[in-house]
């Protein structure tokens, strides 16, 4: 198991091929919950830093799922797509993430024909105190051997950008508490 502290609450380990991600937030849980499951809040802060969000659906119900595009600056734009598995508000949010095309169809990572289609995040909420906890465990399914291996090897690379996602998140959290 590695362990890397990001400062800011945050904290990056691997467990058993799975990428485990840690942060406090200084908000309620249901807010929290709701930053990850309404369209509204999703558009404000998912996603790589400098990169602007467009909801194109988010249909939250087990087989439902979130589509949405990505637009950097420069103007390349990335679609991804979330399709929901467990909805237990607020504690907890189960979904499989993909890369996807403007139709929702899963394809392959603009960056790599070897990243994984498939990501199944699990997502769990604690509050104590009027703080959040989020953990979220994710990890390839239906991949192959070569996947796993270039999954295995973006672990700092997706550390450091989920840290940044993260960051957007509890600046959002500061302007909606």
């Amino acid at each position: 198991m590695t362990q890397e502290k990001a400062g800011n609450n945050y904290n990056a380990t691997v467990e058993g091929g799975e990428l485990v991600l840690t942060r406090t937030f200084n908000a309620p849980r249901e807010l929290v919950f709701k930053t990850w499951t309404e369209a509204e809040h999703l558009a404000r802060w998912w996603g790589p830093t400098g990169f602007e969000l467009s909801v194109h659906t988010l249909d939250l119900r087990p087989g439902g799922s979130f589509h949405y595009s990505m637009k950097s600056a420069e103007g390349f734009e990335m679609w991804g797509k979330f399709v929901y598995h467990e909805i237990n508000s607020p504690e907890k949010l189960v979904f499989v993430n993909s890369f996807s095309d403007a139709e929702a169809n899963i394809i392959r990572a603009p960056f790599s024909e070897y990243f994984p289609l498939e990501i199944m995040n699990k997502l769990s909420f604690t509050e104590n105190e009027g703080k959040t906890t989020l953990i979220m465990r994710g990890g390839p399914i239906n991949a192959t051997e070569e996947e796993l291996k270039f999954f295995e090897g973006m672990y700092e690379s997706m550390k450091q950008g989920f840290g940044g996602t993260f960051d957007q998140l509890d600046a959002y959290l500061t302007k909606v508490v």
